[in-house]
């Protein structure tokens, strides 16, 4: 029986010889994996990682920008998005932060790593403050806003990271970064 997030059975061919996969048991304490029956490619299917900045302007107001993309379209978030492949957490928190707000930060502390059962990505969410910029839209938002922490508009987040997170961010949560 596989995990609840394992969707391997969508996949039919090693993406490596194009042979066809099979599902085999390699260890007794994981679940089968898709295994190449021609070249013995073991595909595994590792989680997405994402990251987060939750932005502090001068005004001690944060920043949110409305989804125009889905999941969650219409639905508010802190700035975030996808890590390329061997890019550094860090520096994708701060290219995520200017490209979908047009903010310019500086990293102050990791908040904290959220995973859920059955879903794809990890996010890690860092806790930042504005130091340059201009606050914009790109084409994945439908527009930006300052929010006082009081008023943050909780019924209309997108996802249970964005509301863990940005609960943890107000009760003070903050590790040290590595950059």
């Amino acid at each position: 029986m596989g995990h609840t997030h394992d969707d391997s059975h969508a996949y039919r061919f090693c993406p490596r010889c194009g042979g066809p996969l099979e599902r085999r048991l390699l260890k007794t304490t994981e679940p089968e994996r898709p295994v190449c029956a021609r070249c013995g490619f073991v595909f595994y299917l590792d989680p997405k990682i994402a990251v987060g900045t939750i932005i502090r302007l001068s005004s001690d107001r944060l920043v949110l920008v409305r989804r125009a993309i889905e999941p969650g379209y219409g639905k508010w978030v802190f700035p975030s998005g996808y890590v390329d492949r061997g890019e550094p957490l860090a520096a994708a928190a701060l290219r995520e932060a200017r490209e979908e707000c047009g903010l310019e930060v500086r990293l102050e502390g990791l908040v904290n790593i959220y995973s859920y059962p059955g879903e794809v990505p990890v996010i890690v969410v860092y806790a930042a403050t504005a130091v340059g910029g201009t606050l914009a839209i790109d084409d994945e938002s439908l527009e930006t806003a300052e929010f006082e922490a009081g008023v943050l508009p909780w019924e209309n987040l997108a996802f249970r990271s964005t509301s863990d997170a940005l609960r943890d961010y107000l009760a003070g949560v903050r590790h040290p970064v590595q950059l």
